[in-house]
């Protein structure tokens, strides 16, 4: 299971940090993601994680703004948000990779996922 937090109303150019805390079967999972879903258009990932090495992987609109992290200790991944924009404004998803553990390359598609968070709203005001 997974519980993401740290939504909210923020003005375009400032920073905000989501947490998603894992629990259950997605310890067997290799990966986590973010996900975002802005009103009238299609899921789309944002970023990706290894719980082993942290590496990481983003989408283009997000690379050099956001930073995905994890606590292994405490099972939870962030996503540190900065320099926002009206364009980030969604509702933002964890979810985790349900692909075999060995799998090297991350997916940025979401049928890859499962399973996911409740979602956590970032409005983004100009």
């Amino acid at each position: 299971q997974l519980q993401a937090s740290g939504g909210g109303l923020v003005q375009a150019g400032g920073s905000l940090t989501l947490s998603c805390a894992a629990s259950g079967r997605t310890f067997s999972s290799s990966r986590m993601g973010w996900f975002r879903q802005a009103p009238g258009k299609e899921r789309e990932f944002v970023a990706a994680i290894r719980w082993s090495g942290g590496s990481t992987y983003y989408a283009d609109s997000v690379k050099g703004r956001f930073t995905i992290s994890r606590d292994n200790a405490k099972n939870t991944v962030y996503l540190q948000m900065n320099s926002l924009k009206p364009e980030d404004t969604a509702v933002y998803y964890c979810a985790a990779d349900k692909r075999p553990f060995r799998t090297v390359a991350p997916s940025t598609d979401s049928r890859d996922y499962d399973p996911w968070g409740q979602g956590t709203l970032v409005t983004v005001s100009s």
